[in-house]
C-alpha cells in the first residue's frame, strides 16, 4: 500500500509523520484500489484525497488528523461535498488547517516529554542546518561531501550514546519517550549500542 504522508518533520522524522485521516460512518476504512488492467500488483493508497466516492471508492465524510505512532485526533472536520461539487479532492480547495493544528499539538506533548537538547548544541545544530543549506546552493559537491561526514559522525556518536545506555540499563521504553519515537525504533539503537560496544571491545589492541 501506497503511504502518503502530509507533514514530515526532521525531528521526529518517520515515527511522527502526519497525515490527515477520513472518516466513513464513524470508522476509518481501509485502503482504496485502482484498477490499472491485468496484473496481480494492484495499487492501493489510504491517502484522503482518494475518497471522494468515484468508481466505487468510499466517499469521505469527515476528516481528522493522524500520526505514524498510531495517534488519532478528537475533532472530527465534516467535508461539505455541496461544495466540492463533481470535483476530485485532490483538485478541490479542502482547508486542513484544523487537522494540522491537531496534530501539531500532538507533537508538541511528544515533544515535552522528549530529552531536552541543551542550548548551545541546539544552536549548533540549527547553524549546521543553514550552513548545508547554503552550500547545497552554492557547490552542491562539497554539501554532499560535508553530509557524507555529517552522517558517519553521527552514525559513530549515536552508537556510543546507544551504548552507554546499554551500560546504565535504561529499558526500551524509556529510550522511546527521550527521542520521541516508537519502541521498535529504540529497541534497535540499543542493540546497535551493544553491537557496537562488542565490535570496540574486539578490535581494541
Amino acid at each position: 500500500m501506497l503511504v502518503e504522508w502530509d507533514w514530515w518533520t526532521v525531528e521526529f522524522g518517520d515515527a511522527h509523520a502526519g497525515a490527515v485521516g477520513v472518516l466513513v460512518g464513524g470508522d476509518e476504512p481501509g485502503p482504496v484500489y485502482f484498477d490499472v488492467g491485468s496484473g496481480s500488483d494492484v495499487p492501493s493508497t489510504s491517502h484522503w484525497s482518494a475518497y471522494d466516492g468515484r468508481t466505487g471508492r468510499p466517499r469521505a465524510e469527515a476528516l481528522r488528523a493522524g500520526c505514524a505512532c498510531g495517534w488519532r485526533g478528537a475533532a472530527e472536520y465534516p467535508l461539505h461535498w455541496a461544495a466540492v461539487g463533481d470535483r476530485p479532492l485532490y483538485e478541490a480547495d479542502i482547508d486542513l488547517a484544523g487537522p494540522l493544528a491537531d496534530w501539531n499539538a500532538h507533537l508538541s506533548l511528544v515533544r515535552d516529554t522528549a530529552a531536552p537538547l541543551p542550548e548551545p548544541l541546539a544552536e549548533l545544530l540549527v547553524q549546521l542546518t543553514e550552513q548545508l543549506t547554503a552550500t547545497t546552493a552554492d557547490t552542491p559537491l562539497a554539501a554532499l561531501r560535508a553530509a557524507g561526514i555529517v552522517e558517519r559522525i553521527a552514525a559513530r556518536v549515536g552508537q556510543e550514546a546507544a551504548g552507554a545506555l546499554v551500560d546504565d540499563g535504561v529499558s526500551a521504553e524509556t529510550v522511546a519517550t527521550g527521542l520521541g519515537t516508537t519502541r521498535s525504533k529504540a529497541l534497535m539503537l540499543l542493540l546497535r549500542g551493544q553491537e557496537g560496544e562488542r565490535q570496540s571491545w574486539v578490535t581494541e589492541p
